[in-house]
């Protein structure tokens, strides 16, 4: 019972934090192709109101996993190290930028670079770091012996890159469910494309997965049938968002569909693929291999169970707080562009 609790808890950071982060990531990525600086400014702005609260997602998850499951979380954590410690130090910049843009009225353009730059470099990264765990880990006696590098392989590059497509894709549903004007429009139509190119890179990942070492598991009838009714859940979501984001009509509710679709979607890949692999965490170690002492783990839940409501009363309560549309006449990227030009003046 402890053990599918604390299971339950990983799950659920890992998909608040793929789907929050990963759209400002997104967010951040797209802003790498914006000329106009009034909309990179105005794309910050959209991040800045709720970043630190979805990046929290990532603090919990690597307390659950220490806690709950020390042994995985020390076998990983070697195998990680490169790609963890990019993802760090490119969030850390990240956040920083963050700030220095959103507290300036006259943000630099290198600090605009670098909020693009980090998200980019973040998104890969964890990328990464996921196509690591498909592969075996080299353990003797429940300790890591692989190299000091950690794993490499080209299935990595691929996630990185696929995950860096879906994290866009995000990043620009959320950029028409909350702008007005050009950056909405403009995000339309990118949208569309990276979604798409999002999807074929989803689809070799899947066909690639069978080539490395740790293929998924199937073999029983209601576990196959799981997943792929999760994967055809997953294409509608993807479907809905493809068809919905090019729509030039400006509503509120046709705005949600888009990145409506993207959440479903990544959600249901995310329980697909877990349905795939449990109870195995990463290859050569199941969950209940790796699970700690039930009476640490008892005493690390109440932490976990306070903090868990806690983050999900900020997430929603931020999001409300700023709901609807984020540019208005009044306040869009004609008047920051006028604010920027004057205060250089």
């Amino acid at each position: 019972m402890m053990q599918t609790i604390w299971f339950l808890v990983i799950l659920l950071c890992i998909t608040m934090y793929v789907v929050l982060d990963g759209y400002d990531l997104g967010i951040g990525i797209g802003s790498l192709f914006e000329r106009n600086r009034a909309s990179r400014v105005e794309a910050v702005e959209l991040v800045a109101t709720g970043w630190d609260g979805n990046e929290s997602w990532l603090v919990l998850l690597a307390v659950a996993l220490w806690g709950g499951f020390p042994l995985a979380f020390g076998a990983i954590l070697p195998d990680l190290f490169l790609p963890l410690i990019v993802t760090l130090f490119a969030l850390v910049l990240r956040g920083a930028s963050v700030e220095f843009i959103s507290q300036s009225r006259n943000p630099s353009g290198m600090w605009l670079w670098i909020f693009g730059g980090s998200s980019l470099v973040a998104a890969f990264a964890q990328g990464f770091a996921l196509g690591n765990l498909t592969s075996p880990l080299h353990l003797v006696n429940g300790a890591y012996a692989g190299s000091a590098f950690g794993s490499f392989s080209w299935y990595s590059v691929l996630l990185g890159i696929t995950v860096a497509l879906g994290y866009t894709a995000l990043g620009y549903g959320y950029i028409k469910m909350k702008t007005e004007g050009g950056l909405r429009l403009r995000a339309a139509a990118r949208g569309s494309i990276v979604g798409l190119v999002a999807i074929v890179f989803g689809i070799l990942s899947l066909i690639g997965i069978n080539a490395t070492a740790a293929p998924l598991d199937l073999s029983t009838p209601g576990r196959a049938i799981a997943f792929w009714a999760l994967l055809v859940f997953a294409l509608g979501g993807a479907v809905m968002a493809a068809i919905t984001f090019g729509r030039k009509r400006t509503t509120r509710n046709a705005d949600i569909l888009p990145f409506g679709g993207l959440v479903l979607m990544t959600v249901a890949v995310i329980v697909a693929f877990t349905v795939a692999r449990y109870p195995v965490i990463v290859p050569g170690l199941t969950w209940q291999a790796a699970q700690g002492p039930r009476n640490t783990m008892v005493f690390l839940l109440v932490g976990i169970g306070l903090n868990v409501p806690l983050i999900l009363f900020y997430t929603w309560f931020a999001h409300r707080t700023f709901k609807g549309k984020r540019v208005h006449p009044h306040t869009g990227p004609a008047h920051l562009e006028t604010a920027i030009v004057g205060s250089s003046k």
